[in-house]
C-alpha cells in the first residue's frame, strides 16, 4: 500500500522518485536542453572551435562537426591541462581535479577531468538510489539502521600543474560531512576508516566496526561482486583476531594508523563478549556458508554490480549469504553517472538501468556500426529516445566537463523504456577479446563459455572461484589458456586433486563447445586454433593478482580481475604460471553445430 510504502520517505525523497518520472516522460526535451546547456557553456574553448563548431548550433550540426573519441585522442589535451595549461582547453571552467578511472579493464589509468560545479551536480544522481529502496523495505526502521560498505582509498596526488588526482569514492567521503545525500547512506565504519590508504588497515577495519555493530547493519554493499569476495575471504583469515579485538576492546597492533585507531576507540566503546562469542562460535566451524547472515542477521540484501564479467561471482556471493537478495542498484563511471536501477530486487540475469536524461547528452552507436570499414558512422548514431527494443549498441556521451561525443567502451542491449528513456542491460566491454584466426571471443561469449564448462564441476562440489585467459600464441598453432581457481563446498573431504582429469578434459569440450562458430570452425575443420586448456591455479592465486594491481596503484574499490590478457600483461601471466598445480586439454574437437548447447 502506498501509504505503508512511503512511511519512512521524507518530502525530498518523494519529490526525488517524482522528478524521476517527470524527466523520463520528458527525456527528449531535457536531452536537447542539455546539449544546448552544455554547448552554450562551452562555446569558447579551444576544443570545439579547433572542429569549427560556432555556438548557438542545433544537435546535427554538432554531430557533424565533432568527431567521435576514445581516450587517447583526448590525452594530448588532458595532458596540457595536468601540465599546468589553464586556458580553456577543454571546458569553460577550470578544472580543480582529475578522476582516476580503474583502468583494470584496458590497462593504463585514465585521468577524467572535473570542476566543483559539475562534481555538486552530478551529486543529485544519489539521491535517487535509497528512496526506491525505502518502498521496497518498509519494515526496516531507516532511522536506526546503517550499511556496512567496504569502500577503499588510494593516495592521492597532483599533477604538474598542481591539480589533484584522486578516484570518485575518495573524494565523496573527504566530503562526505558537506553532502547530504551519500551514495552509501549511513554507513557502520568512519570516513577516517576509509579514507586510510593502507588497503589491509582500512578493511580489518571497516569490518571490525561492522562486527560490533552487527545487529544494526541492513545490507552489505561493494561497489563489485569481487571486492566483497576478497572481504569475506579477508574475514576466514582474520576472524580470530577480529573477535579478540572486540572482546577486549584493543586493536591489533598492525593498525598503525593513529587517526584509524581513534576512530575505531569512538566506536568501539566498551568490550563486546556477547559479539565476540558470536564470531567464534560461527566461524570456529569452518563452514562458510551462510556466515554474512550469521554474523549480521538482520541484513537484508547485498548491494554490488554483479552484471557483465562480475556475474562470475554470484554463486559465491549466493554461497556466503545464503542467497541474501544482490542489489545491483546503479551504473555509473568515473567518466559520467549512467543509470538507475528502478527494479533492484529483480533476479540478477534481469538487472537493466534506466538511463537518467540529465547527467549527459547521450548517443548511442550501434554495434553493427563500430567496426564500419569506412569509418564513417557520425549520421548512424541515434539518440536516447531513438534506441530500438533488444539492440546493442555502444554508449557516446558528451558531458559539461569536457568530454565530446566520447566512446565509453560499454556495450549495452536496450530491454525497455520508463516512459521514454530507454532502460539497458550491460553486455560487456569492447574491444575485451580473444583472437587467434579472426574468430574474435568477447567477453560475453567467454564467461558464458567458462560458466558452461564450470557446470560439471559442481557435482564434485566444487566451484570456480575466478578465472582470466590469454591467447598463447607460443605454441603452433595457437590455444586458448584459462586459469582456473577453485574452491570446494565446506563437506567435501576431497580437493581439487581428487577429480579426475578426464573430468576437467570435459570441461574444456564443453567450453569449446559453447564458443563462436568461428572458433569452433578454426578448431574443428580449419584445424588453425590448438586444443584449449585449462590450468588450475592454488587457493589464493586471484588475491595475489589483485595485490599485484594494488602493488601497481589500483584501487579495491575498483579492482575488476582481467578477464582476457595480452602480451602487455605478462606480469600476470608469469604471476599465474608460478601457481599452476594441474593442467589439461580438450581431447575431441568441438561440434559445428550453429547453436551450442
Amino acid at each position: 500500500m502506498p501509504d505503508v510504502e512511503e512511511k519512512w520517505l521524507d518530502e525530498k525523497e518523494k519529490e526525488a522518485l517524482q522528478y524521476i518520472e517527470d524527466i523520463t516522460t520528458k527525456a527528449d526535451e531535457i536531452q536537447r536542453q542539455i546539449l544546448n546547456e552544455i554547448l552554450s557553456t562551452n562555446a569558447n574553448v579551444e576544443y570545439l572551435q579547433q572542429h569549427g563548431l560556432v555556438v548557438p548550433t542545433d544537435s546535427p550540426t554538432f554531430k557533424k562537426l565533432i568527431p567521435l573519441v576514445c581516450y587517447e585522442q583526448l590525452r594530448p589535451y588532458i595532458a596540457r591541462i595536468a601540465d599546468g595549461d589553464d586556458s580553456s582547453i577543454l571546458c569553460s571552467n577550470p578544472i580543480t581535479e582529475f578522476f582516476k578511472s580503474s583502468g583494470t579493464s584496458g590497462g593504463e589509468h585514465k585521468l577524467i577531468p572535473m570542476y566543483e560545479q559539475e562534481f555538486v551536480r552530478r551529486l543529485s544522481f544519489f539521491s535517487y538510489i535509497m528512496p526506491r529502496m525505502k518502498q521496497l523495505f518498509p519494515d526496516i526502521n531507516w532511522h536506526k539502521v546503517k550499511g556496512l560498505n567496504f569502500h577503499f582509498a588510494k593516495p592521492e596526488f597532483k599533477t604538474k600543474g598542481g591539480i589533484i588526482v584522486r578516484s570518485i569514492f575518495t573524494n565523496l567521503h573527504k566530503r562526505s560531512s558537506n553532502l547530504e545525500s551519500m551514495p552509501s547512506g549511513n554507513n557502520t565504519s568512519p570516513d577516517d576508516i576509509i579514507l586510510c590508504t593502507d588497503s589491509y588497515q582500512s578493511l580489518y577495519c571497516q569490518l571490525l566496526c561492522g562486527l560490533y555493530q552487527n545487529e544494526v547493519v541492513f545490507r552489505v554493499s561493494a561497489l563489485f561482486a569481487s571486492t566483497l569476495i576478497h572481504v569475506f575471504k579477508f574475514l576466514e583469515n582474520h576472524w580470530v583476531d577480529l573477535a579478540t579485538d572486540i572482546r577486549t576492546r584493543t586493536v591489533n597492533p598492525k593498525i598503525t594508523n593513529s587517526s584509524v585507531r581513534e576512530s575505531l576507540m569512538k566506536i568501539i566503546v566498551k568490550p563486546n563478549p556477547e559479539v565476540a562469542d558470536l564470531i567464534e562460535n560461527e566461524c570456529r566451524k569452518g563452514r562458510w556458508e551462510g556466515i554474512i547472515t550469521r554474523l549480521w542477521p538482520n541484513a537484508k540484501y547485498i548491494n554490488a554490480i554483479v552484471t557483465g564479467s562480475m556475474s562470475q561471482y554470484i554463486p559465491l556471493l549466493n554461497y556466503y549469504t545464503n542467497n541474501l537478495p544482490i542489489v545491483s542498484d546503479h551504473y555509473g563511471s568515473s567518466e559520467c553517472f549512467l543509470g538507475l536501477n528502478l527494479d533492484p530486487l529483480c533476479n540478477h540475469d534481469e538487472v537493466s538501468y534506466t538511463l537518467i536524461p540529465t547527467m549527459a547528452y547521450f548517443e548511442f552507436l550501434p554495434i553493427d556500426m563500430i567496426n564500419d570499414p569506412n569509418g564513417e558512422v557520425n549520421q548512424q548514431l541515434v539518440d536516447l529516445v531513438d534506441v530500438k527494443l533488444g539492440r546493442e549498441y555502444e554508449l557516446v556521451i558528451t558531458t559539461f566537463a569536457g568530454l565530446y561525443r566520447y566512446c565509453m567502451g560499454d556495450i549495452v542491449r536496450v530491454t525497455g523504456f520508463k516512459n521514454k528513456a530507454p532502460s539497458f542491460r550491460f553486455v560487456r566491454r569492447k574491444n575485451v577479446v580473444l583472437n587467434i584466426s579472426n574468430e574474435k571471443t568477447d567477453e560475453a561469449g567467454l564467461h558464458k563459455a567458462v560458466e558452461e564448462g564450470g557446470r560439471v564441476m559442481k557435482s564434485f562440489g566444487a566451484k570456480i572461484v575466478d578465472y582470466t585467459t590469454y591467447a598463447d600464441l607460443s605454441t603452433i598453432p595457437g590455444h586458448y589458456v584459462l586459469y582456473w581457481e577453485l574452491t570446494m563446498d565446506d563437506l567435501k573431504e576431497q580437493n581439487s586433486n581428487d577429480i579426475p582429469s578426464s573430468v576437467f578434459e570435459d570441461c574444456c569440450l564443453d567450453i569449446e563447445n559453447s564458443l563462436n562458430l568461428l572458433y569452433r570452425l578454426a578448431r574443428s575443420h580449419e584445424k588453425c586454433i590448438n586444443p584449449l586448456e585449462i590450468k588450475i591455479v592454488k587457493a589464493g592465486t586471484f588475491e595475489k593478482l589483485m595485490q599485484l594491481a594494488l602493488d601497481r596503484g589500483a584501487s579495491i574499490t575498483q579492482y575488476k580481475t582481467p578477464r582476457c590478457l595480452n602480451s602487455s600483461q605478462i606480469h600476470i601471466i608469469q604471476l599465474l604460471e608460478s601457481n599452476v598445480v594441474s593442467n589439461y586439454f580438450s581431447r575431441k574437437y568441438p561440434n559445428l553445430d550453429t547453436n551450442p548447447v
